[in-house]
């Protein structure tokens, strides 16, 4: 987890203010969206809680390890949907460009699905998905259709 710490040591450094190696947990909502994470108030009131109660309203750099490890760990289990995601792409996307054409939409339509659509059908998917209209399927727009689903 080499770039979650990083990613951890930058955010526990930008919020340590007086660079005495802790964090006040009136700081902790700030850094933690900092890093992303949108928390809800509930969250926000347990970990003040946890914060105070627990290491008396300061957190070192243990601290927000412990703190923050499950949280990152649980946003890297909601990204292994992304891999799938990926791998999926690719199985359209046959010369590996990172887009997937109408050609390569109708051909994986067949192999991988076995579905044969006709020519009108397969156009009329494509300019669904096409977001920005430039007659092939990027990833962020593959990832948009299947989420709407």
């Amino acid at each position: 987890m080499p770039d979650e710490l990083d990613e951890l040591q930058q955010a526990f450094k930008e919020f340590d203010y007086d660079a005495d190696g802790f964090i006040h947990y009136k700081d902790i909502a700030d850094c933690m969206r900092t890093m992303g994470y949108m928390p809800t108030e509930m969250e926000l009131i347990e970990i003040i809680q946890q914060i105070k109660m627990k290491w008396g309203g300061h957190v070192d750099f243990d601290d927000f390890c412990e703190l923050m490890g499950p949280r990152m760990l649980a946003e890297t289990a909601h990204m292994v949907g992304l891999k799938e995601l990926r791998s999926a792409f690719k199985q359209f996307d046959c010369d590996g460009d990172g887009k997937i054409t109408l050609d390569e939409l109708k051909e994986g339509m067949k192999t991988l699905l076995g579905e044969k659509l006709k020519k009108g059908e397969l156009e009329e998917i494509l300019s669904d998905i096409d977001l920005n209209k430039d007659g092939n399927i990027d990833f962020d727009e593959f990832v948009m259709m299947l989420s709407a689903r």
